[in-house]
């Protein structure tokens, strides 16, 4: 049965220098990363790691190989790369009990209210997508964003029983909801509706 695997030469091979029991490593997976590119599977090259440059904190540093841009932080613990996104992102301003009158439900247009929690997988998705919208339609749409644990009274107000879940206000009145990490053109068509 081994014999059908192509590029068994390599697996024997690769077991022997492993000295791992046949059952663990029969499935091609299972090979070492330096034994993959003999067994005629891809390589993995890995990260490339760097000294720790003393350069200023955020500087941008250019990859030549692909001529992407990455961010490095130099200034705190040990240093990192940071995705290009993050920079990017649009941080929605947060409501709350104290201002949920003034900023949604006075709001002179539509107004979308993302009803999240920190805790949330799904809302953590969500939420560079809500930035996006909130950049995309400034001055047509006022984009919030309202923290369940920290204002629960206005998500059972409203009937929020699953989170993230999405609202679009219109002078003071509920208009739509959409319930769940959705994508972007969802929310696109329903914002649509109240422009």
């Amino acid at each position: 049965m081994a014999a059908a695997i192509p590029g068994m030469s390599a697996l024997v091979s690769a077991k022997a220098r492993m000295a791992l029991p046949a059952e663990l490593t029969s499935h091609p997976a299972a090979l070492s990363i330096s034994a993959r590119g003999k067994a005629g599977l891809p390589r993995f090259s890995g990260l490339k790691i760097h000294q720790q440059s003393r350069k200023p904190m955020g500087q941008t540093l250019r990859d030549s190989r692909r001529g992407s841009r990455v961010s490095r932080r130099t200034g705190e613990g040990n240093g990192g790369i940071v995705c290009e996104s993050q920079e990017n992102a649009v941080d929605v301003p947060s409501v709350t009990d104290a201002t949920w009158q003034s900023l949604v439900l006075k709001a002179d247009g539509p107004v979308l209210v993302e009803f999240w929690a920190p805790w949330c997988g799904p809302c953590r998705i969500l939420d560079p997508v809500i930035g996006e919208l909130a950049k995309q339609y400034t001055g047509k749409l006022s984009c919030f964003k309202l923290n369940t644990d920290d204002s629960p009274s206005i998500a059972s107000q409203y009937g929020v029983r699953s989170i993230p879940t999405i609202m679009i206000f219109n002078k003071g009145e509920k208009k739509d909801a959409v319930i769940g990490a959705v994508p972007k053109t969802s929310l696109e068509s329903t914002i649509q509706k109240f422009l």
